[in-house]
């Protein structure tokens, strides 16, 4: 036989309190106060009750700090609280995180239900909220003609961005007919497509003010508009359901203004330094073109056919130079032998051999002019072929004649079609100037 589970007061009290609050975590509740009391601790100790009953409440400093208004004995309120046991006296009981005034916590309370909803049926998603446009040039504005959230963004636009065109589709934005006038403004708005950006906007007010805004058939309209939507109802602090569907929620019509407007200042500052930009750049250009000239002009003159004729054209006269010393070299030595054998001829004085000699004499003297004439004429026909070779191959000669000498882009010959691609530009060479041509296969 099973023995028989023995609590405590304590231990039971304690398992009441966890069944309690892990059973029913936050609950709402709406009740009249009752028994009020706040000693100088700070904490709020209160009945709530109704017709049929009534339970304890307590509300800690650090939570009723927040609450607007000033609970008395017989207010109605809406709270927010967990329900537990105050397990010294085994007392069931309410902790109070959050109180209102019964007529706005109705609402409220009706907001966060239509919130919960719609935020499960996906209207409050990411993707599927537009971007708004790089450039803006006609704003189109949803709201009261007569109203501050008008003047405030006229004012905005007018300060910031003049250019910006704004399209005013008139609507009531409070009341029990604002709900059809937003939506007939905006479906008016979505047919005619005239604007880039389309604006929802009211200047700040209480819940009730601002609750034609959390209207569910103005979030599934919202939601299904094709423009992109600024929603800029209130002030910072007030969030409504057509701020949570528009694209982008803006904590005031002034704000939204901003939004879609460029500041004249930055823009010119943005010119300014985009004017500096690109005259930096056009100076490191022109510098980096005139150093690759200079690097070209200078490879050129290097390769140059009229340098290499310059070079040939210096090489013949060095080579006429040590013929002509040759030819001086040899007149000398044929003088000296000259005087040599006269010399001896004047020695010896044979008369019998003074004729022979004398003849062989002017033999040789012929012979040596002779030869110095046939060796002046073979080294100037010897001349005369290197000139002429040197003018059959070159350069300019060939070019002279009707041909062209084609270059890539870096200056390497093009011996070939191969060495080229479609398309690939390259330079060509004829007889008086140069231009640059494409290779095109078809």
């Amino acid at each position: 036989m099973n023995q028989p589970v023995i609590y405590t007061v304590a231990q039971l009290n304690a398992e009441v309190r966890q069944v309690l609050e892990q059973g029913f975590g936050s609950i709402w509740l709406l009740g009249e106060i009752s028994n009020f009391a706040a000693p100088s601790s700070g904490h709020w100790y209160f009945t709530l009750k109704d017709e049929r009953a009534q339970i304890k409440a307590a509300m800690f400093r650090n939570a009723n700090q927040r609450v607007k208004l000033r609970p008395q004995s017989g207010m109605q309120v809406l709270v927010r609280a967990k329900l537990t046991v105050y397990e010294p006296r085994g007392d069931y009981q309410l902790i109070v995180e959050h109180m209102e005034d019964a007529g706005a916590g109705l609402l409220q309370q009706r907001y966060e239900q239509l919130k919960r909803k719609l935020q499960s049926e996906g209207l409050f998603a990411a993707e599927h909220k537009q971007n708004l446009p790089s450039i803006i040039r006609r704003v189109g504005v949803i709201t009261s003609p007569t109203g501050a959230a008008i003047r405030d963004i006229l004012a905005v636009l007018k300060r910031r961005d003049p250019q910006v065109e704004v399209i005013i589709y008139p609507s009531a934005v409070q009341g029990q007919a604002a709900v059809q006038d937003l939506l007939f403004a905006l479906q008016r708005a979505c047919a005619r497509s005239e604007v880039d950006v389309l604006i929802v906007a009211r200047g700040g007010g209480s819940l009730e003010d601002l609750w034609c805004f959390n209207d569910e058939q103005l979030a599934y309209a919202l939601h299904s508009c094709p423009l992109p939507l600024i929603s800029a109802v209130g002030h910072e602090v007030d969030f409504t359901i057509a701020d949570y569907v528009a694209d982008v929620r803006a904590p005031t019509p002034s704000a939204a203004a901003e939004l879609v407007s460029r500041d004249q200042r930055e823009t010119l500052q943005r010119l300014r330094q985009l004017d500096h930009r690109l005259l930096q750049f056009w100076q490191r250009q022109r510098a980096f073109l005139q150093q690759s000239l200079q690097h070209w002009q200078l490879r050129l003159q290097q390769q140059h056919p009229q340098r290499r004729l310059q070079q040939h054209s210096q090489r013949l006269d060095e080579l006429m130079a040590r013929a002509a010393h040759a030819l001086k070299q040899r007149q000398r030595h044929a003088q000296q032998r000259f005087n040599y054998t006269q010399q001896r001829l004047v020695a010896l004085h044979p008369q019998r051999q003074i004729q022979p000699l004398q003849q062989s004499l002017s033999q040789l003297e012929g012979r040596s002019q002779l030869a110095i004439k046939q060796l002046l004429k073979h080294w100037q026909q010897r001349q005369l072929g290197a000139v002429q070779q040197l003018h059959i191959v070159s350069p300019l000669q060939t070019i002279a004649r009707g041909y062209a000498v084609l270059r890539k882009q870096d200056g390497e010959l093009i011996r070939s079609p191969q060495q080229l691609v479609n398309g690939e530009r390259f330079s060509v060479r004829v007889a008086d100037g140069e231009f640059t041509a494409t290779k095109n296969e078809s």
